[in-house]
């Protein structure tokens, strides 16, 4: 029988956890950015037509906040992009 991969515990698997994270709030921050600014929307605009507060906009796009389903639906909605387009690459959504 083969080994199966270690898998990590304790404060690697926390470390992993939390490097994974903010990967992926960086990768919504920089993809909310990018759809934002190419449909010519503020974050101003974008917070009232999907029904969040600006300060929402700015937190996600800075990477200081995950936003909920909720929230991302929203966004989506607005945006007129799928869910998954929030966590694609720019460039691999160009592909």
């Amino acid at each position: 029988m083969g080994t199966s991969p270690k898998q990590p515990t304790g404060q690697a698997l926390r470390k992993a956890l939390e490097r994974a994270s903010q990967a992926s709030s960086e990768q919504v921050a920089e993809r909310l950015i990018e759809l934002r600014t190419n449909r010519g929307l503020s974050q101003a605009r974008l917070a009232e037509l999907a029904g969040v507060d600006r300060k929402t906009i700015n937190r996600i796009e800075n990477g200081h906040f995950s936003p909920s389903l909720d929230t991302l639906t929203r966004l989506s909605v607005v945006l007129k992009c799928r869910l998954a387009d929030f966590l694609k690459s720019p460039t691999a959504s160009r592909r």
